[in-house]
């Protein structure tokens, strides 16, 4: 993301549930609540098997500086505490809750008291706020910023570039307010002197409300942006909008940047007025196996199988259902899987849009390293990684992959470029702790070697 042009792909938007309001799921009758919804440790239950809990309850703490606290988004029972199978394919402890059907109002809401940037951050923290663009990076820690002059921006991330996701679309546009007030905190308590609200350019109703606000606001702009994926992935929207390229092993704020996505603010903006935490989800339903494409509000740990009843079920049957969007989004084990802090959308497909297409041998046509918004070569990395040749991964900077899928998506020969790079990050990551762990024993005979001659 060196050149002055910005490089990705076109993808079809599909936006097929941009005009539909959300609509609430009826109460499920049984949730079942990771403790691993965001990046970092997991967060420890605060409750036992037999308890009963309501909306808006503690159910467990952060278990760490890099973790979040998690809430009940239903009344009811906890029926059993059990590991449960993630997308990721590991196993996590979940609070299975029996809902009463009731909806009761834990009594202990209330806003919280902020006057300054520590009770701000700290209420961040408490709300159980996490990035919920698809990240989940717990937002307190990113809000934990030791100098606050080093904040030169604040991005607000409206792109919202996968195909069929209009959640955040939706955020915009109904909870349009509390997007404003959560700018408003941040320019009060992190004495930001500039927001930019980025939206692609395909929202022009979005684009308009916002533009609207900006007109008798201070620091506070709106940057439309080419729809162009991937637009949303944070060090993109940097260079899209202040015109700089974080290094690789470096962090937005380095080069002066926060980027917070539209919805996460939101919430945090809600929980700061009313108290309420972070325990249902916006959740966009689509896909060409969906009967009936809509935008639902879910209590987080809601079963997909209820989302889609919900939406009338499949047109055929789904060969694969997804988490996020098609370019990035992860395949789920089953329809029990939950909704998450991070679900943004649900994606179901028939078999017809399921399957990969047979790959061939590649053609060196170039394609992959001129889509690349990071300037990579993914073809060299792919015969890196085939060869077995780790230093060479370091060379071609494969951890500067944001694993946006652009190169896949444009390979004529179909190779499986994305998920190569996922593995040679492995590969790399393997043989630098390898090295290390020699350099560490060379080290360590060099020094007895010293006390031998002493």
């Amino acid at each position: 993301m060196h050149s002055k042009r910005l490089h990705g792909v076109h993808v079809p938007h599909r936006k097929n549930t941009a005009g539909d309001k959300p609509v609430r799921l009826p109460t499920p009758a049984v949730v079942t609540i990771p403790m691993s919804m965001h990046i970092g440790a997991p967060a420890k239950p605060v409750v036992n098997v037999g308890d009963e809990v309501k909306v808006g309850q503690l159910i467990a703490e952060a278990g760490g500086f890099v973790s979040s606290p998690i809430h009940s988004g239903v009344s009811g029972k906890v029926k059993k505490i059990e590991d449960i199978l993630m997308s990721g394919g590991q196993f996590v402890p979940a609070i299975v809750i029996e809902t009463d059907g009731q909806q009761t109002l834990f009594e202990g809401l209330a806003a919280p008291s902020v006057t300054n940037l520590q009770e701000f951050v700290d209420a961040v923290r408490a709300s159980g706020v996490v990035g919920l663009g698809g990240a989940g990076f717990p937002s307190a820690v990113k809000l934990s910023v030791k100098e606050l002059s080093s904040i030169e921006a604040v991005i607000i991330n409206g792109a919202e570039c996968e195909p069929y996701i209009t959640s955040d679309t939706r955020t915009m546009i109904d909870d349009a307010d509390l997007v404003w007030e959560g700018i408003e905190l941040l320019q009060k308590f992190m004495q930001v002197k500039r927001v930019i609200i980025g939206i692609e350019d395909n929202k022009p109703q979005c684009i308009s409300g916002f533009e609207k606000r900006c007109k008798d606001a201070q620091g506070v702009e709106v940057k439309a942006l080419p729809a162009l994926y991937p637009q949303g992935g944070e060090k993109v929207l940097i260079f899209s909008t202040i015109g700089r390229a974080v290094p690789e092993g470096k962090l937005p704020i380095d080069v002066g940047a926060i980027v917070i996505n539209c919805t996460t603010l939101a919430a945090i903006a809600k929980y700061i007025k009313t108290g309420f935490p972070l325990v249902e989800k916006c959740v966009t339903v689509d896909g060409s196996a969906v009967k009936n494409p809509k935008n639902v509000i879910a209590p987080i740990g809601t079963p997909l199988k209820d989302i889609f009843d919900f939406c009338g079920g499949f047109k055929s049957e789904p060969k694969k259902v997804l988490y996020g969007g098609p370019m990035m989004g992860l395949a789920v084990p089953d329809l029990d899987a939950p909704v998450l802090k991070n679900t943004n959308a649900v994606l179901a497909f028939t078999e017809k849009d399921a399957i990969l297409a047979k790959e061939s041998s590649c053609i060196k046509c170039g394609r992959c390293v001129a889509h690349c918004p990071f300037d990579l070569s993914p073809c060299d990395i792919e015969t890196a990684f085939r060869l077995k040749k780790p230093e060479e991964l370091d060379v071609l900077k494969v951890n500067i992959c944001m694993e946006c899928g652009c190169c896949a998506y444009v390979c004529p020969a179909n190779r499986p470029l994305v998920q190569v790079n996922k593995l040679a990050k492995v590969m790399l990551r393997n043989y630098q702790t390898e090295q290390k762990a020699l350099e560490a024993k060379q080290k360590a005979k060099e020094e007895a070697k010293k006390e031998e001659k002493k």
